[in-house]
């Protein structure tokens, strides 16, 4: 009997399937805070984005995986910086940068840098000369990965176009254009656009901008980027203005203002119509 039970008792466990090497139960909860909070922040929703982050922050925390703490700082801190808190961005970019490169995480490590990088350089805090070679130095390092990679290639755009080097730094948003329209990232292919139609603006090409802010309306549209459809309209108002077409200028923000609205951002509504230029009085 003893001897039935016992083979019994092997058979029963050799039937129990093997358990996995690793959980990840808390990393994929934290990852999916990440990829919701990145998508409230493409939309402007900035302080929803951060209850998000701040939410992932405490999983990563608890998980102790440097991998997972670097990547929801790099969120947390353009998130910050988006916000206008920009000493505790520094604080949080500078201790991912830390950890990324105590802990041996390479390609975090150039992503940290490229993504403070582009912040400073939005805020014109930083010398472009200076951002271009940190972009040459860290790009090929992020080519493991396809978004970090395309982000390299929009701070090198940026960039160049402070530069005045209006031709590369197209050509560069368009290599971050081909993987964001490859793989479906809506938002990002927008705001591609949008960055393409600053830079022909600036260049002079009125036409070509106003081609790329219609593309930049169709890819927020498809995302319903309430956020960036305002944003496109604003800047459809600009490039009427410098055209010399005040009253379709007008209509473009008129149009901003009202989306602005819908999301409850009365301020930013109230910038674009301060924009708005009386037409009879320069027709006089």
């Amino acid at each position: 009997m003893a001897v039935f039970l016992l083979a019994f008792l092997l058979a029963s466990c050799s039937s129990v399937p093997k358990r996995p090497p690793q959980v990840f139960t808390i990393q994929s909860m934290a990852d999916t805070l990440i990829g919701q909070a990145n998508k409230e922040a493409d939309q402007g929703n900035f302080n929803e984005a951060l209850l998000m982050l701040n939410e992932a922050w405490r999983l990563a925390i608890s998980t102790d995986r440097p991998a997972l703490r670097i990547r929801v700082n790099l969120a947390r801190a353009s998130t910050l910086y988006s916000l206008g808190r920009t000493d505790e961005a520094e604080r949080i970019w500078r201790g991912a940068e830390i950890e990324a490169e105590f802990s041996g995480e390479d390609l975090l490590f150039s992503a940290c840098r490229i993504y403070r990088a582009r912040s400073l350089l939005l805020a014109g805090k930083v010398d472009p000369e200076e951002t271009l070679a940190l972009v040459i130095e860290e790009q090929n390092k992020l080519k493991k990965d396809k978004l970090f990679y395309a982000v390299s290639w929009t701070v090198k755009g940026i960039a160049e176009k402070e530069l005045g080097r209006y031709a590369d730094a197209e050509k560069s948003i368009m290599n971050a254009l081909s993987t964001h329209t490859r793989d479906n990232y809506l938002e990002q292919a927008a705001y591609d656009w949008y960055l393409i139609a600053s830079i022909r603006s600036v260049a002079g090409d009125f036409r070509g901008a106003m081609d790329a802010l219609d593309r930049a309306i169709t890819f927020d549209r498809r995302a319903e980027n309430t956020f960036g459809l305002a944003m496109d309209w604003a800047a459809i108002g600009d490039v009427y203005l410098k055209m010399g077409n005040a009253r379709a200028a007008n209509i473009s923000w008129r149009r901003s203002a009202e989306i602005f609205r819908a999301m409850d951002k009365e301020a930013m509504a109230k910038e674009v119509e301060s924009r708005i230029v009386p037409v009879e009085s320069r027709q006089r």
